[in-house]
Order: structure tokens, then sequence, then C-alpha cells
């Protein structure tokens, strides 16, 4: 009896899960999920994730930190392409992984060539020079291919086929390079319009004898989409990455259709199941690098309105597939940061450094949410005379970086004075060296591992890119081979070290340095568990070492005097691009998200003084707070909110569910340092008063405290009351009832 579409072994599934799990350790130097509590812990869940960086490493990441958080197991959509490789098919499929076809793996070359005969009036109807197009490679809901340009290639499906030499498209290609591929014309925008006085103009170019073209079948995807239905219907868990295909383009690709199909037929086959669609931002950090960093962030759940469902039912089928694609897409966009192209992403990467001026470390939830506001805020203003003047300003900066060679958090050197750097670089050199010590023996034992990894990944991505319309360089492809030949090489190179050191603790005892009481089962034994650990040892001091290795060559160059002055000119430069990119933001910033002020990441270094609200009255910021009276009636600064970094639960930019404070038990109030006795003692104004000045004198101290050795960020929230002004609430209340 043939096994089930979308089978799921637990225990197969648990034991892929923790082996894998130990080489994300590896691989990664930092997995940060946040806002993993949003996952349900039952019911139907079908979870949608991009961008697809990874075809191996996004779906693991994400199993382990489902798993953990809400303990739930997930069946993966994989491309039935994968599932024809033996070990990753098998381990797949008893996975529970749900084979689907794409025609992107079906796609081959077409006989004869294709043009638009009229692209101003009719661009869907398709000529064919010496085609066939009523052969059986040509069908109803197939796909035709473009010839990539700029590693992109323009797709669309076949409507309807009139001929052997004429076909109707379901949608017109997109794009002006398409249009130009199609008419040889070049009187038209990158959008494809034609412009003023082009649209007379019919027909292709002169002498024009069409473009070569590709043809993938039509894929029947309803075992697919019945064997997801099944697992849903089930109060089971099913991921989909809606792009198709991995990639390493800075923004999503559009959406199939595939996930709003599955969402809306499974409603309609079962309203009542209460699906929830979640959206997961997979925001990495060079992904394609080893020990890269990640965060893996979820969304609120999606609900299918029961509206579109029976849209979908009665007749409104594209409609509703179209309404449930936006929701999706909108959602991927909230929990993920998209750039048109990598120049774009740098300009954003170097503008997040300069608002931080102070060069605090933020931790990775907090430079995803930066990065995102950065992109919407350059999306809506990259028009405005000031934001081209400093994304200018910015790219000079990053040039004079580039052509020095160093990174910006290396110009503060400038500060420093030349004994310093000169200490600076020789206590760093004597600590690298000491790190190498540590390192060398790792590094032998694993270089092979390294070597192979680094040659066939490259390989790979190359012969990748050349068989892909949507890769730029192919990067998303690195990262997969680099754990594949790790894992395939690592116990061969293993086996290879154990059989070396046994062989010679056999032949003279390791020169006499092991002990004859010590059997060679022991001794390989002891090998098997000594080997991994000095090869993670070595990985964990070769990160500090190649974090200091490439700080000693600005602390070089600062000892030129040539150099030093170059240096100099950049840290000026930067000190100027700071004052001018925290302007434009905290100008602009409160015209794009209203609570800019109570919600800022980074604090204004540059103000001296608390904003003020549009009632006159003084608003809370990172730095700047508001003020309460005191008992002779003169404002006096009161507590900072509580909300430095090292109070996790109090702000929304984590995983774990924000709790509510626990009372505490202690009958001494912390704020002052002082005991304070019941109240039902409390009995004249004057003793009511002695107590408020006491709780105000405290806080303030606590403040002043705070304020001069907080070395963390801190957030304003916008959400709390001050402590003081609550104290003295309700103090006010007990006076009055007194």
């Amino acid at each position: 009896m043939a096994k089930k579409i979308g089978y799921m072994n637990n225990y197969v599934y648990d034991a892929f899960l923790w082996v894998f799990s130990m080489l994300v350790e590896l691989f990664f130097r930092e997995v940060h999920p946040r806002s993993s509590w949003k996952v349900p812990k039952k019911g139907p869940v079908l979870f949608v994730c991009a961008p697809h960086a990874n075809q191996f490493v996004d779906p693991l990441i994400l199993m382990r930190v489902v798993k953990k958080a809400s303990d739930r197991r997930i069946h993966f959509l994989i491309a039935e392409k994968s599932m024809k490789r033996r070990f990753v098919g098998a381990m797949a499929g008893l996975a529970g992984s749900v084979p689907v076809g794409r025609a992107m793996d079906s796609t081959k070359p077409g006989i004869g060539k294709i043009y638009l005969p009229d692209p101003v009036n009719d661009p869907c109807l398709v000529r064919g020079v010496g085609t066939n197009f009523e052969s059986k490679e040509f069908q109803v809901g197939g796909t035709i291919s473009l010839p990539t340009v700029n590693n992109l290639a323009a797709n669309t499906e076949i409507g309807e086929i009139m001929g052997p030499e004429e076909l109707r498209l379901k949608r017109p290609f997109k794009g002006g390079v398409a249009m130009q591929q199609l008419t040889g014309r070049d009187d038209m925008t990158e959008e494809g319009r034609f412009i003023d006085g082009a649209e007379s103009r019919k027909g292709p170019a002169p002498g024009f004898e069409g473009i070569n073209f590709k043809i993938a079948p039509k894929m029947n995807q309803r075992e697919v989409y019945d064997a997801v239905h099944d697992v849903l219907h089930q109060g089971g868990s099913v991921g989909i990455f809606p792009e198709g295909g991995s990639h390493d383009r800075t923004e999503l690709l559009p959406l199939k259709a595939g996930v709003a199909i599955m969402a809306l037929g499974t409603m309609e086959s079962k309203p009542d199941c209460g699906l929830k669609i979640i959206p997961v931002g997979m925001n990495y950090f060079h992904a394609h690098k080893f020990r890269s960093r990640a965060v893996i962030e979820f969304g609120n759940p999606l609900e299918v309105p029961m509206e579109l469902v029976e849209k979908y039912s009665h007749g409104g089928r594209r409609e509703a597939i179209g309404t449930v694609l936006e929701m999706v897409r909108q959602a991927l966009v909230s929990v993920t940061v998209q750039t048109p192209d990598y120049e774009t992403l740098m300009l954003i990467q170097a503008v997040r450094r300069l608002y931080n001026p102070k060069g605090k470390k933020l931790p990775l939830p907090m430079v995803v949410e930066l990065n995102r506001r950065l992109v919407q805020g350059y999306a809506k203003y990259k028009d405005d005379p000031r934001i081209i003047d400093l994304k200018k300003a910015v790219q000079a900066y990053n040039k004079r970086l580039l052509a020095v060679n160093i990174r910006d958090h290396q110009v503060q050197y400038a500060k420093k004075n030349i004994f310093m750097i000169l200490w600076l670089l020789i206590y760093r050199t004597l600590k690298l060296m000491v790190l190498s010590i540590f390192v060398i023996p790792g590094f032998t034992l694993f270089a092979f591992v390294f070597f192979c990894g680094k040659v066939i990944s490259i390989k790979k991505s190359r012969e990748a890119l050349a068989a892909s319309s949507v890769k730029i360089q192919a990067r998303d492809v690195m990262a997969t081979w680099k754990l594949l030949v790790a894992m395939a090489i690592a116990p061969i190179t293993y086996a290879f070290w154990v059989t070396i050191f046994t062989y010679w603790c056999h032949r003279n005892r390791i020169q006499g340095y092991v002990p004859q009481w010590i059997s060679l089962k022991l001794f390989a034994l002891v090998q098997c568990i000594v080997f991994p650990t000095i090869t993670y040892a070595a990985l964990r001091f070769g990160e500090v070492g190649m974090d200091i290795a490439k700080s000693l060559w600005p602390l070089m160059k600062m000892l030129s005097p040539w150099s030093n002055n170059e240096l100099l000119s950049l840290q000026k430069r930067r000190e100027v691009l700071t004052e001018r990119v925290n302007n434009i933001i905290n100008t602009l910033g409160p015209e794009m998200f209203p609570d800019f002020d109570s919600k800022r990441i980074i604090a204004d270094p540059f103000s001296h003084s608390p904003p003020v609200s549009p009632t006159g009255a003084p608003k809370s910021d990172t730095y700047s707070f508001p003020t309460s009276p005191t008992s002779d009636g003169t404002p006096s600064k009161h507590l900072p909110r509580n909300e430095s970094f090292k109070d996790l639960n109090n702000t929304d930019f984590f995983s774990t569910r924000p709790s509510t404070p626990k009372k505490s038990r202690s009958r001494h109030g912390s704020a002052g340092g002082f005991p304070l006795k019941a109240f039902s003692t409390l009995d004249s104004k004057d003793s009511l008063d002695e107590v408020s000045r006491k709780i105000r004198d405290g806080l303030r101290e606590r403040g002043r405290r705070r304020s001069s050795g907080a070395d963390g960020w801190e957030m304003g929230s916008g959400a709390s009351t001050p402590v003081s002004e609550e104290l003295d609430g309700s103090l006010q209340m007990t006076k009055k009832e007194k």
C-alpha cells in the first residue's frame, strides 16, 4: 500500500530535528525568534514564510523555533525535484513533507520564436515564427518564459491556443524589458507603458524576427491541495514559502496563488475549523556566510473572512484568491525588511548606524525593526530633496570607507591618542596570538571540511545561477551546500583522524604518552568525544579572533600620519552626517509614525529638552522625561520609565508573551530605600505630606542614579503612567478618603 502524501512519523521528525538543530547551532551565531508566542498551540495553522533565502535552512530553523515555542510539528511543502534526491527525499517524506511540482523545474526551450503583433491594443495576443502551439508541449494553463535579463525572466500563463502560430495569454507580460524583448521597440518606460506618441505605431519594430522562449506544462496540484486540507482539518500545521523558490534578492518575489487556494479550500470544506494564517519573516544577516545571524519574526494571525469563502465557492474564485494573496503579502511586509535593490539596502544599513551615534549594540530584533522603519520612511520620502542630498552624502561616505578599507564603527579610533592606539594594537595582537593557539588544533581537524564546503558551495551556486531566472548571485544555495557537505564529510574527516591516532597509539602509544592500561577501544571512543569538542571550541575562539583581526588594520593606519589625517577627516564627516540623519529623521518621523516620540528605538542625542505634545504638555522619549510638581509647587524630574534593555518584559519586541509583573511580597518599598509604614497610622495631613515627600525624594534619587550609570539603550513606550504620578494620585485619593 502506497504511503499517504503528508504522512508524518513523529519520532523520525523529532530525531531529524534534534540532529539538524546541532548543525544550525554550528552554522549560525545567533537565531532569535521574535513574537513566537503568537503561534497558537492548538488548531489548524498555515505558516506563510518569506523571503525564501534557503531551501534547506529556512524550514529547519522554523521547525526548531516552532517546536520550542509551541510544541508543534510542521508539514512543509517541498519541491518535487528535491524529493527525488535519495537521502533528502526519504527524510523529508518521513518528516511529513508534501511534494509539489513546480513549473520552473519542467521548463524546456520552445521551438521557434514569438513576438507581439499588436502590443498597444492587444498585448495578450502572441504570434509565433516556426512554432507549433498545437503540439502536446503547449497546454492551456502552461507557462511561457522569456530569456533572462538582469537575472530576471518574465513569464505568464497560456489562456487559449488559437492555432499552430497564434495563442492568447491569460495576462500580458509585465515590465518594459519584456515588452522590448517581444517587440524590439524601445519607446516605452521601465513599467512597460508606451511614451507619448508611441501608441500610434502598431506592431513590432521593423525587421524584428521574434525572440526565443521556454515552455513549461500546466501543473496539476489536486493531490497537494487534498493533502494540505487533510492536515489542516485534523488541526495540524502546514508551512509554505509562497514565493515558489529560494532566492537572494532584497525584495519579495510575487506570491504564488497556491497559499490562497489552500486557505480558501480548507475553509470551504470545513468553515468552522478556525484556520489561522501566521506570517513569518525570515530575516537573515549574511545568510550564506558561516556563523551568520537570523531573526525569525511571527506576525499577527490572519483569519480568512467568510464572505471571501462564499465568493470563492460561488463564481468569484479569482477575486477571492487575489484578495487573500494581498492580505498575505501585506502581512509579510510587516515582518520583513524589503528594499528594491542591494544598493538601497546598503544605504539603509549605513543610515541605521549613523542614527545610532553612540554605537551602542542593539539586539537583533531592534535592528530588524529599525531597518524596517527606515525602509518605510525612505520609500515614502525618497523624492524629497533633503533625502536625495542625504543619500548622495551617505553613499560618498560609504565609498570613502571602502577606499580606506575600514568599517563605520572603526572610525571612532580617530578620537584616541597615539599612545592609546599603540597600546591597543599591542594588546589585541597578543590576544590574537593567544587565541590562535586554541584555534589551530580545531582548524587542523576541520580544515578539509571547510575547504570542501567552500569549493562545492561555489560550484553549486554557479550552476543554480545559470538555471534560475530570479537569483542574483545564488547565495541562497551556498548555505544549503555548506551544511550538506559538512554533514557528509565531517564524519569521514573525524573517522580519518581517529584512525590515524588510534594506529599511532597501537604502534608506540603515541611516543609513550598514552599509558598501557588504556585500551584502543577506549582511546578511540575518547577521540570521538574530544575531536568535535576541540572543533567547536576552536570555532568559538575563532569568532573572537576574527573580530580582533579585523580591528588591527585601522589601528595600524592610525599610527601613520597620512592615514591618521584621513581617519580624522572621516570622523568629522561622520559627525556631520550623524547630525543630518538625526535631524531629518526627527523631522519626518512624526509625520509618518504618529507614535514616533513615544515608541522611538534610539533617542535623539542632540535634544536637550523634552518634546512637547500638541496640548503643550511635555512628552516622554528615551532621554527626556515629563515632570511632576513637588510639594512646594516647583517642577522636578521624576523616575525614568522602566524601559531599559535589562527589563525585557515591558517591551513588545521580544519573543516571550508580555507578562503581568508579579506583586512584591516585601513590606518595604524599594524606591527610596526606607520602610513604609501602614497607612492606618497616617492620622494627619502632615503625615501624608511627609510620606509623599519621602517617596518623591527617593524616586528622584533613584532616577539620578539611573541617568548617570545606565549603560544600555532605553526606549519610551508611551503606554505607561509615570510612577510618581501614580503614587501622587494614590496619596491624593487617600487624603480625600481620610
